[in-house]
């Protein structure tokens, strides 16, 4: 018996996959470059005309200095306009010289319409080999990962294209050419797990950078570990199994200035439960810099609130 051919649909579906990749390579990979800062290289991408660029705060940190290469052989210096640690992100700017061809541009696709299961496609520059394109599948949506500073990211969409160093801060496009996410991480050691920031935060994160050159968050000053509430607590009809335990205030913080003891335990902020400390990271936002906010907690085994007005830091 002779080898099987395959079926004209498959055929089909093969050169309609293809194709589909192909098409976005072509719309986004003019906008790819290659990142040098110093002893870090990586990727980012031109997300607007007049040369913004995305790419990862990890990539370019500390560097002083750094430069994009792009596709079509040009090289520039770019400026730093602004860098996010907590959420992997920074902003870069190149400048065309006069008379110089105008620069490609990626689209932010809206990352909420990303449904499991359709096509993902990463373009960077791995290991140094320039402009490489891998594909697969968004795996799954909404995962959480810890960035270097220790924050906790969320809203990052997992994908099996595969990724390896120097992909970081690339795009994650659909097969219309519609970044996404931002390439991020990879875990290694493992096959098919790779990270994006979903472009929805990206963008919000961007448009801040460039707005004043770094994301506020508000401060409270508080040392702390994430504990289980005492049982005696909990029977006496405490609602929280578990909260932060604080181990020292900043002398002069609004943790300090609100009250806040050694040994207290923190169970709630601004109305929301706080079970750890990413929670409380993600409550101090912005909008609570210099605002009056509820603090819930545990002290000698009975519930408090204070009043807290975090700084901005």
């Amino acid at each position: 018996m002779g080898e099987p051919r395959s079926s004209p649909d498959n055929d089909t579906l093969l050169d309609a996959y293809s194709r589909a990749v192909i098409h976005a390579v072509d719309v986004v990979a003019p906008a790819v470059g290659r990142i040098e800062a110093g002893r870090a290289h990586g990727s980012g991408f031109v997300f607007t005309p007049d040369g913004f660029v995305l790419t990862n705060s990890h990539v370019v940190s500390r560097a002083s200095r750094i430069d994009v290469s792009l596709a079509d052989g040009r090289s520039f210096g770019a400026e730093l306009i602004g860098e996010d640690p907590h959420t992997d992100l920074a902003v870069l700017r190149i400048a065309v010289p006069a008379g110089g061809a105008p620069l490609a541009w990626a689209t932010l696709g809206d990352s909420r319409a990303v449904r499991v299961g359709q096509i993902a496609i990463a373009i960077g520059n791995p290991y140094g080999f320039h402009h490489s394109v891998t594909s697969g599948i968004v795996s799954a949506l909404g995962r959480s990962l810890r960035a270097r500073s220790g924050r906790l990211m969320d809203d990052i969409i997992q994908s099996d294209a595969p990724l390896n160093p120097g992909n970081s801060g690339g795009p994650l496009v659909t097969t219309g050419g519609a970044v996404i996410g931002v390439n991020t991480a990879m875990i290694q050691g493992a096959q098919s797990l790779s990270f994006a920031i979903a472009s929805n935060t990206a963008r919000l994160v961007a448009a801040t950078l460039i707005r004043d050159g770094r994301v506020r968050r508000s401060y409270l000053g508080v040392a702390g570990q994430n504990v289980v509430v005492p049982r005696a607590a909990r029977a006496a009809g405490l609602a929280a199994s578990s909260g932060i335990l604080v181990q020292s205030t900043e002398p002069g913080s609004p943790g300090e200035t609100a009250g806040l003891r050694e040994g207290d335990i923190i169970l709630g902020f601004a109305g929301e439960p706080v079970t750890g400390i990413d929670d409380l990271h993600r409550l101090l936002t912005e909008e609570r810099i210099a605002s009056p906010t509820p603090l819930v907690i545990l002290r000698r085994g009975a519930r408090r609130q204070l009043i807290v007005v975090p700084r901005a830091g």
